[in-house]
């Protein structure tokens, strides 16, 4: 799908409706069907993979999913058409000094959505820049997310040929001034009081057509590759939190350094523990004579190892216990565990078990 085109929805294959659990299940069975390791000879589906993970990305995250729906709301994917008039709430006069940037974030996926990464002639001209940041979502279990450790992702990346440098020209075949935008590069849409720069379509922005197309890219001056990184997880990571990774985005137009990777971790929930902060949280089942006379039973941390707890005669269930220095270490800081016990009561007792209740419950001078 073109990126001008581009709707996250339809990426994942889902409403605009869908909850959060139908857009997470909709991407990891789109994201196990097109992974670049399942498909080391379909290049197609490398591409396809990073713009089911691109869509995850903005739909996973609340405020970049409300952001994104405004401007489906506004302009270019539906509802709004450039052209049909200034951006509401606005004045008459909005549109004829628009920009993208006035937009804020909403502005960033509406450049995104409209192709404005290519470089333009004047551009290019201006000799190397740097390259384009990308973005990458990774899953992570929860005990890695907790202690941290190195994850290796292949990350798919579109970047400029370096045979033809962009230009999409056969070395030494030259091109020609593009007759549909004069060689700007740009051509303008919309009409009235808004009027959109767009990327020209004949010359995908580069203001001129190859005479003969390069062999590596096939004329259209950028190439698909992946690239095997390791990433470290920090220890005490949250979910949603990003990471920057310097130097590892897509490379450097004309010589340029390249962008940065931006991580983005997505910290699977745990059958046992859930977190609060920098506190690991479990619970753990305990029988009526435990709870009546004491005992000592054994906890798992999350570092699976066992730790013994003293639970005192009369525990009440859902007392809670701390375990200090077992929590999520993250910095200087260390949380702890905390052991909220429950008291299990059986459905059925033997003729032995009933005869000791009644027992009890006559020693304590309770009637039954």
């Amino acid at each position: 799908m073109s990126t001008r085109t581009k709707d996250y929805y339809q990426q994942l294959g889902v409403t605009s409706s869908a909850s959060d659990e139908e857009i997470k299940k909709a991407y990891r069975s789109l994201a196990k069907k097109y992974h670049p390791d399942a498909n080391p000879d379909n290049p197609r589906a490398g591409e396809r993979f990073k713009d089911i993970s691109e869509a995850y990305t903005v739909l996973s995250d609340p405020d970049s999913r409300r952001k994104y729906d405004q401007l489906r709301k506004f302009g270019g994917l539906g509802g709004f058409q450039p052209g049909t008039g200034p951006m509401p709430g606005s004045g008459p006069e909005a549109g004829r000094n628009f920009r993208f940037e006035d937009l804020g974030g909403i502005g960033d996926i509406f450049s995104s959505i409209f192709d404005f990464g290519k470089r333009t002639t004047e551009e290019r001209q201006k000799g190397p820049v740097r390259g384009h940041d990308i973005e990458y979502l990774i899953e992570i279990p929860f005990r890695k997310a907790v202690r941290g450790g190195k994850v290796t992702i292949n990350v798919s990346l579109s970047e400029e040929c370096a045979t033809c440098d962009g230009t999409g020209a056969a070395p030494g075949a030259g091109s020609d001034t593009c007759a549909e935008c004069q060689g700007r590069g740009t051509v303008t849409f919309g009409q009235g009081t808004f009027s959109v720069p767009r990327p020209c379509p004949a010359c995908m922005g580069r203001g001129q057509i190859p005479r003969r197309a390069c062999n590596a890219c096939g004329g259209r001056g950028e190439v698909s590759s992946r690239r095997r990184i390791a990433v470290t997880v920090p220890a005490g990571v949250d979910d949603g939190s990003r990471l920057r990774i310097p130097g590892q985005g897509e490379r450097g137009p004309g010589g340029g350094r390249p962008g940065d990777l931006l991580v983005k971790f997505k910290v699977h929930s745990d059958r046992f523990f859930t977190r609060d902060g920098l506190d690991l949280i479990c619970e753990v089942p305990i029988n009526v004579a435990q709870a009546l006379l004491g005992s000592r039973i054994r906890v798992r941390t999350v570092d699976n190892k066992k730790i013994v707890l003293k639970i005192p005669p009369g525990t009440q269930s859902g007392t809670t216990f701390r375990i200090k220095g077992q929590g999520v270490e993250k910095g200087e800081r260390t949380g702890d565990q905390l052991v909220r016990v429950v008291v299990g009561v059986p459905e059925d007792l033997t003729e032995e078990g009933r005869e000791a209740a009644a027992r009890l419950a006559e020693a304590e001078g309770l009637r039954h």
